[in-house]
């Protein structure tokens, strides 16, 4: 018995020893297999930690580049046609033409345009325009106004369109134009460092529709009598001097700020008879406007529209 017991107890303890040994022998290989795994699971997770943190710095980067670029894009965009419309075609809606009861427009060229352009070559006319349109489009940011096109020497601004301003037109209008036909002054003709150009300016204030015209360039164009009557004031007005109609007059005044002069019925063609007035300045400002002029140098214009993201110069009072 002592025999059998004995051998019993010997096999109960080899068995529990292999066991235990067993047991030992997993948990040691786990610890090994961990020790050696976690510092690679460390330098992975780090890895991908880091190049998670690249990922999205160059995201961000990225997302902002773009973003950039869609603002330079809107404001080419902007600058060619309204917000209003940019946005309706941007989502590929149809632009309703609008009908607008009261605007006023403004029309001018410089005079002596064609002599000019015969005494030199194309590249000095495009020069003087581009520098002359760079003066206007600085000057005219300062106002509630639209450009709507440029035509060679033409120049073409509205006001009470796309967005309405009340009654407000004609008086942005008029500064405006005081501005520009007092800032012209200041532009020098490439090939003729002694010259200085002339505008002839006209003003009508009167019921106009506005739309876009085109698909593969659209244009933003405004139609009916009172475009062609504003040409008319322009064409048949001074050199240095604003042309205005009966219905421009009755509309500035209204605040009684301008001096206005009557200049008497005359014959305009495709309209008969006529009454106009001349729009000679601001009663606000002293000498002829030249205070609302800023001291105004294209070199330093153009490096202000490239610095700014809406495309517009700084304006300097005297």
């Amino acid at each position: 018995m002592q025999s059998c017991l004995l051998q019993r107890g010997q096999e109960k303890l080899i068995k529990k020893s292999k066991e235990i040994l067993f047991t030992t022998s997993l948990k040691i290989s786990l610890l090994v297999i961990a020790c050696l795994i976690y510092p690679i699971t460390l330098i992975f997770f780090k890895q991908m930690t880091d190049w998670i943190h690249s990922y999205a710095r160059s995201l961000k980067e990225k997302t902002q580049d773009l973003k950039r670029e869609r603002q330079l894009a809107e404001d080419l965009l902007h600058q060619m046609l309204p917000k209003s419309v940019a946005k309706q075609l941007r989502k590929c809606q149809k632009v309703e033409a609008e009908n607008y009861d009261q605007v006023t427009i403004f029309f001018s060229d410089i005079v002596g345009f064609t002599s000019i352009a015969a005494s030199c070559t194309p590249l000095q006319v495009v020069e003087m325009l581009n520098n002359l349109y760079i003066c206007f489009d600085s000057r005219i940011e300062s106002y509630d106004v639209y450009k709507v096109e440029t035509i060679g020497d033409a120049y073409m601004v509205v006001s009470g369109l796309p967005e309405r301003n009340g009654t407000k037109h004609a008086d942005e209008i008029a500064k405006m134009s005081l501005d520009l036909v007092a800032a012209v002054r200041q532009v020098v003709i490439p090939h003729m460092p002694a010259g200085r150009l002339q505008l002839r300016a006209g003003i009508h204030t009167g019921p106009c529709v506005a739309g876009v015209v085109g698909y593969k360039m659209p244009r933003y164009c405004l139609f009916g009598d009172t475009v062609n009557t504003a040409s008319r004031m322009e064409s048949t007005s001074l050199p240095q001097k604003i042309h205005i109609s009966s219905a421009t007059y009755n509309a500035l005044l209204t605040d009684d700020a301008y001096e206005i002069e009557l200049r008497g019925e005359i014959e305009v063609k495709g309209k008969g008879k006529m009454k106009t007035y001349w729009l000679l300045g601001n009663k606000n400002y002293s000498v002829q406007n030249d205070s609302l002029v800023c001291q105004w140098n294209p070199a330093i214009s153009k490096k202000r529209k490239m610095g700014s993201s809406h495309g517009s110069a700084q304006q300097v009072r005297r």
